[in-house]
């Protein structure tokens, strides 16, 4: 028998947070299209109650984490991130509120669910998911590092995680700190 989208998807974060040595405090980048969750083209087939199954699995596990979760919107919204404010305490928020056709499903559902939302129009994440192929490089810190997840599908969307690392700098009489790699 097949797990259910909310077990893909908490196996899917918890082999993210854990392969990529995420602490508490960190932030965790989603994009999801679940139109491909659903087996359909993304941007086609939103679904609220599929992104609805998807967000309490990725909320509960970041949350019980200490981790921060970071949704990000559809291309009708320029990809925008929803937040919690408290995740990003100093920066200037956008006005906007995601519908599902809007934003997306699953920016809807954070925005609904989350204690105090805020738009942004960037975020610089420790880490990100990436459900159907939504392209979330652009909120990631330099330098990003694809991880190949065992867990690499939610429904019948392809999953891609990815985390980061601080960027070398210095030449060839440099030392490297191995715990930031």
């Amino acid at each position: 028998m097949d797990k259910s989208i909310y077990e893909q998807t908490k196996a899917a974060i918890s082999e993210l947070c854990e392969t990529a040595k995420l602490k508490e405090g960190n932030i965790v980048v989603v994009g999801c299209s679940t139109s491909e969750v659903v087996g359909s083209t993304i941007g086609t087939n939103s679904n609220y109650d599929v992104a609805g199954k998807i967000f309490e699995a990725l909320y509960d596990f970041t949350k019980s984490k200490g981790l921060f979760l970071a949704v990000q919107c559809c291309e009708h919204l320029n990809r925008a991130i929803i937040t919690e404010r408290k995740a990003v305490p100093f920066t200037e928020c956008v006005n906007v509120v995601p519908q599902p056709k809007a934003g997306g499903s699953l920016a809807t559902q954070a925005y609904k669910a989350f204690e105090n939302p805020i738009a942004l129009e960037e975020i610089k994440a420790d880490a990100g998911l990436d459900i159907g192929l939504t392209m979330i490089g652009m909120h990631l810190k330099k330098v990003a590092v694809p991880i190949r997840l065992k867990n690499n599908t939610i429904g019948k969307a392809l999953v891609v995680g990815a985390r980061t690392r601080p960027k070398f700098i210095g030449g060839v009489r440099a030392v490297y700190d191995d715990n930031l790699l």
